[in-house]
């Protein structure tokens, strides 16, 4: 009797696990012959993954599939990585979150240097006029010319205060630049290097580096921009100098990779639990941003949850990285066509996840 309850509860579970897959694999080929989705899709449970499909092309010149050998330009959720490196700064004493700019960064030379600190850089909220992301300077400071770090500070992170520091959100790359070269200025050392030893080494992420424009990289996806608005009509992106985006997005990572980066954040490994506690606070007047995510509840279908979410995008690469914090699970979803709402499709996926769970 006990044996053939056990094979009942074992075909439950099987049961219950392909309908599982089956709503998501509707979910997903929607996306795929709808919007010509192409990437990754990866979710798990507790660190252990119970979803990931690949699919489409991450080179069309070659005609390469995506695989899991792929590894994608990860944009904006470099952010994420630069805001790990400043806590470990602040959990090892060596970092106030209520000084300013010039405290670390003393050459710094913008009207924010004694009047913006560093929780105003974290939450996009060091009220500057973003010339690095005025559509009359972006093509200038990301597409046409390769600008040491200082000098692009000093050309387009550097005008005057608009907003009193910390009363407004307006999301930027230049907060997070002036991060980068905060970190550099305490540890006497690169950026990239800093990176490498207090992350991608000791989490042994094989698969995530910081990236240069003149890097040969085995494996890279390329990324492909819509022509007007048709999904299957794509264009190879203008070149541009991925070194700009410097600790603002200049990182190529794969799935696998940033699952362990979310699980060595949410269990603590990289960060004590009371500074993930800091670093995950939202701050509601600024629209629910923390520090290198968005935390907020929110209810996927029928499930209520706490929501930590993360994205980027550039020249037709797009990632989106979330966390349910009370739930345990992770999605990352990877793409290299810009024809997907991700932050639609995410949700639809999700749903169809904790559905009946």
């Amino acid at each position: 009797m006990k044996t053939c309850l056990l094979i009942v509860a074992f075909l439950f579970v099987h049961a219950f696990a392909y309908s599982q897959k089956t709503r998501l694999d509707k979910v997903i080929d929607s996306c795929i012959t709808t919007r010509n989705f192409n990437g990754v899709v990866l979710i798990a449970k507790n660190g252990k993954v119970d979803y990931l499909k690949y699919t489409g092309l991450a080179n069309r010149h070659y005609d390469i599939k995506f695989s899991p050998k792929t590894r994608f330009q990860i944009f904006s959720i470099t952010k994420a990585f630069t805001a790990v490196l400043i806590m470990q700064l602040y959990e090892a004493g060596k970092l106030n979150l209520d000084s300013t700019i010039s405290a670390y960064y003393p050459e710094y030379k913008g009207e924010a240097a004694h009047k913006v600190t560093i929780r105003n850089l974290l939450t996009y909220s060091s009220g500057r006029y973003l010339k690095e992301m005025d559509l009359n300077f972006i093509h200038e400071a990301y597409d046409q010319n390769l600008w040491p770090v200082d000098s692009f500070i000093n050309r387009y992170c550097s005008e005057k205060l608009i907003d009193t520091p910390g009363t407004k959100f307006n999301y930027s790359n230049g907060d997070y630049i002036l991060l980068g070269r905060i970190i550099e200025k305490i540890y006497k050392k690169p950026f990239e290097d800093v990176l490498r030893e207090k992350i991608i080494n000791p989490l042994k992420l094989a698969n995530t580096n910081y990236l240069h424009h003149q890097d040969i990289v085995a494996n890279l996806n390329e990324g492909y921009q819509n022509k007007g608005e048709y999904v299957d009509s794509l264009i190879m992106p203008t070149l541009h100098y991925m070194d700009n985006h410097f600790s603002a997005g200049a990182m190529y990572s794969d799935a696998h990779d940033l699952l362990t980066f979310d699980q060595a954040i949410f269990n603590h490994t990289l960060l004590k639990k009371s500074t993930v506690d800091l670093m995950l606070t939202a701050y509601p007047k600024l629209g629910d941003v923390a520090f290198g995510f968005w935390v907020y509840p929110l209810k996927i279908g029928k499930t209520n949850t706490l929501f930590a979410e993360r994205q980027g995008g550039g020249y037709g690469n797009e990632s989106n990285w979330v966390h349910l914090i009370d739930k345990g699970v992770t999605l990352i979803i990877l793409s290299n066509t810009e024809a997907v709402n991700l932050n639609k499709m995410r949700l639809d996926v999700l749903a169809a996840y904790l559905d009946n769970k």
